[in-house]
């Protein structure tokens, strides 16, 4: 479809980009009740699922799922689940792996390509909770994982009736690039942080797949992705990891209406990352970039971002 005109206009002390994402990340809140539930994966790993529910019974389902180094209490994830459920829609924000305040139990974990645990959540939720209409969204990782897991697919369960992804890293290594570019390095650090903490709690059970000289070799997210995510799920390297996992690829075969939002001043999004030639092609991608946002920071009025508001409007005029 054609690229769409944003109406987007943000408050004028957030225009910059890297305030509306540092306001987002570290000051938003958001109040809302959720129920979590752990269901047991395919190869015996866990993922835990947090719940929140409309007031009126709904056959209708949006799944969230949050970006790198993110949890289901995020206020992006959050801030979606309790619009949704304000309009008639129930919602389970996602885990990954090992995001949910408890070590997976696999020295595997999640990443930016891993589709299949996506799909056991949407198969939970048609087989035991029985929904009929489902709706996906993710945001940033999260979005590369919805986008993927749509074109990778000859066949998309019925159920699905939409999309939207949000931020999105459609091309892994360009994003990597700019995400190590001076300009983000406070960003950089605190990603590499959280996840070396995290390796270093993994590595005393999985000393026979990691040693500790190897995690005190990690000086930036790309080595981290050399040293620990692409061996631990199956890649040569970092740059067989993006090659193989960058939802770019994917996008023309996208049989479902998805709606792509990334912010033109996104300092962690590279050229690439804005699929124009891929929406003007696919008659089911739908391609919005507003001038302003940031990374996941498209402030709006009440509490409610823009990109809140554009989904449930999306997702609205694909519904039965």
């Amino acid at each position: 479809m054609p690229v769409i005109e944003s109406t987007y206009k943000p408050p004028f002390f957030v225009k910059k980009g890297f305030v509306s994402t540092v306001y987002s990340g570290l000051v938003r809140k958001v109040s809302l009740q959720q129920e979590r539930e752990r269901i047991t994966l395919p190869d015996g790993d866990f993922l835990d699922l947090d719940w929140s529910y409309s007031n009126e019974k709904s056959n209708k389902l949006i799944i969230l799922l949050h970006g790198l180094e993110g949890h289901a209490q995020r206020p992006y994830v959050t801030g979606a689940a309790k619009l949704f459920n304000n309009n008639h829609m129930d919602a389970v924000c996602v885990n990954f792996r090992g995001c949910s305040g408890e070590d997976n139990l696999l020295y595997r974990s999640y990443h930016s390509g891993a589709t299949e645990d996506l799909e056991a959540v949407i198969n939970h939720a048609i087989l035991n909770k029985k929904y009929s209409e489902i709706y996906l969204k993710g945001i940033s990782l999260g979005g590369n994982i919805v986008l993927k897991y749509l074109g990778e697919r000859t066949l998309v369960p019925t159920e699905i009736k939409a999309a939207v992804a949000i931020s999105v890293p459609c091309h892994l290594s360009g994003s990597a690039k700019e995400l190590h570019a001076f300009k983000n390095i406070l960003f950089h650090e605190r990603f590499k942080k959280h996840l070396v903490d995290r390796l270093k709690i993994k590595q005393k059970r999985f000393a026979e797949d990691l040693s500790i000289k190897e995690i005190e070799s990690i000086k930036t997210l790309y080595d981290f992705d050399n040293v620990y995510t692409s061996r631990a799920h199956g890649f040569k390297n970092a740059e067989d990891y993006y090659e193989k996992c960058s939802c770019l690829q994917f996008l023309p075969k996208i049989k479902t209406p998805s709606l792509i939002i990334n912010a033109l001043n996104d300092s962690f999004l590279s050229a690439e990352c804005y699929p124009v030639k891929e929406a003007k092609n696919n008659q089911n991608l739908y391609l919005e970039m507003p001038n302003h946002g940031g990374h996941v920071g498209f402030i709006d009025k009440k509490n409610i971002y823009y990109n809140e508001k554009r989904a449930l409007e999306f997702i609205k005029t694909q519904a039965i």
